[in-house]
């Protein structure tokens, strides 16, 4: 039902509206939405056959929710895209701060307006984007923040006692009246404002300062926890748990492409770099590879989780890495390197929690070690598997380019070289361009240098060639010479080097 001229009471009942609860209403939409086979949650991606049933299931039973999951699941995106289950506009009566339906007052004020003015008390329309409220639990929230408190000055002003309604200054919980209400990170919130909500679930009690208020809210309640903060930072308090009628577990994306799509969704990429940035598929799954590293990195700590915050982050670095690089060559034009995710390193670091061993080694270098284990997983997708060829007696395409560095060559590769050098630089291998030639026909001049530079890496990852790290770029050489070309005092220096640094 839309606002159309309705202003009066009884111009609301003549045209046949009917009061329903918030999660009626939530459940009469989804089941026409269902009917109708409405896709629903647009941008929820990976969920279709799990999360997203489990809600829908919730729903019809008109349950309160609490999504339980890891960092970076979506939670909080979902519970803000119920709202669209709401109806677009529900009336309520004129100058009420708690939003009430006029056929179903609640309060003091929507009991005394409807008693004087009756059938012509005055109308008001609320749409549904107002009609959601969200609090992130933290330490400080207080039960007059959630609930409400009496007002002194309301008392004095009004020559009220404090047991009267009309002296409560209402928290945030009543406000939400006939809408969703989230708590964001429940088990952050301490345990005797959790109790808090205990009457509110059940019994529609509100207790403030001693004198209890019987007042029927209207509530769809969602709340979100992870599973890290039940050891970490608190729990939800027993009673509670047992009133929120429906858990729901989420996960992570349970394959690359799936996690690709919602990083290409997210990402915030400016039209500029959409044009004249070239990304290709390589790199598009390289990235999100890394974060299915992450999750498995014995550097990480598992409980904590990789938010799907990091490709979306790195990713958005790695196009801005090849702008920054594209500008300084003052090129119209370019395309993403397999060096330009030393950009992504950043985006990295601020998203995993390391444990002991992790911090042994150093946010960074476990970054760089995540690339590389991504680089290694992929490089068997696009070539052959270095490894198996050793124990084979087959031909091994690798020979000319590795017997090349063997042969005391190197080949630096600067996440700043032009165009013109970078494929110079490439070309100059042996061997490089004829494997991927081999491999992989039909290509693209600029697809063929960024499998060429990909071999390069996945070559090193498998021990066949050794990696250094410049400041601004990779050294490529041989493998078994780089073991002996470094000098003792020198590596004495470079660990006191990096200790210095982590």
């Amino acid at each position: 039902m839309s606002n159309n001229n309705i202003k009066t009471l009884k111009e609301l009942k003549a045209s046949g509206y009917r009061a329903r609860s918030v999660k009626e209403e939530l459940r009469e939409n989804l089941i026409k939405q269902l009917k109708n086979k409405d896709a629903g949650f647009e941008g929820i991606i990976g969920y279709e056959d799990t999360v997203i049933p489990d809600l829908q299931t919730a729903i019809l039973s008109q349950h309160n929710i609490l999504l339980l999951g890891l960092r970076g699941q979506a939670k909080t995106r979902i519970a803000r895209l119920m709202i669209n289950l709401l109806d677009e506009y529900v009336p309520y009566i004129e100058g009420s701060e708690l939003f009430e339906d006029p056929l179903n007052p609640i309060s003091w004020f929507g009991h005394h307006i409807l008693s004087i003015k009756g059938d012509d008390t005055p109308i008001a329309w609320l749409h549904r984007s107002e009609r959601y409220t969200e609090k992130l639990a933290t330490p400080d929230v207080t039960v007059a923040d959630l609930i409400g408190d009496v007002d002194p000055i309301k008392a004095a002003t009004m020559k009220l006692t404090y047991s009267d309604e009309r002296v409560i200054h209402f928290g945030l919980i009543p406000r939400a009246h006939r809408g969703i209400f989230v708590i964001n990170e429940l088990p952050d919130l301490q345990a005797r404002i959790q109790v808090a909500l205990f009457n509110i679930l059940q019994e529609k009690d509100i207790q403030i300062r001693g004198f209890k208020l019987r007042l029927p809210l209207d509530i769809q309640f969602v709340f979100t926890a992870n599973p890290e903060d039940y050891t970490n930072r608190g729990a939800i308090v027993t009673p509670l748990k047992d009133r929120i009628e429906s858990q729901i577990l989420t996960h992570y994306p349970r394959s690359v492409e799936i996690s690709r799509k919602i990083t290409q969704q997210e990402a915030r990429l400016t039209p500029s770099q959409k044009e004249k940035i070239e990304a290709d598929g390589l790199v598009k799954d390289l990235v999100e590879q890394i974060a299915f590293e992450a999750r498995n990195s014995e550097y990480i700590d598992k409980k904590s989780g990789v938010s799907a915050r990091l490709t979306i982050s790195a990713y958005e670095n790695l196009i801005s890495n090849a702008e920054r690089r594209m500008l300084i060559n003052n090129e119209k034009q370019t395309f993403v390197r397999i060096s330009d995710f030393l950009g992504v390193i950043p985006a990295i670091t601020g998203k995993i929690e390391l444990v002991y061993e992790g911090e042994l080694e150093g946010p960074a270098t476990v970054a760089n070690i995540l690339v590389g284990k991504a680089i290694k997983t992929l490089m068997i997708t696009y070539f052959p598997d270095p490894e198996k060829l050793k124990k084979s007696k087959g031909v091994n395409p690798y020979l000319e380019t590795v017997n090349w560095f063997g042969a005391g060559n190197t080949a630096n590769l600067l996440d700043n070289l032009s165009q013109q050098d970078y494929k110079t630089t490439l070309n100059s291998i042996p061997g490089l361009k004829s494997i991927v030639k081999q491999f992989h026909q039909r290509l693209s001049e600029n697809q063929s240098l960024l499998l060429m530079e990909f071999l390069l890496h996945g070559l090193a990852e498998f021990s066949q060639l050794s990696k250094s790290f410049l400041d601004n770029g990779f050294a490529f050489a041989d493998m078994f010479n780089s073991l002996f070309s470094t000098e003792f005092g020198d590596e004495d220096e470079d660990l006191e080097d990096n200790q210095g640094r982590y």
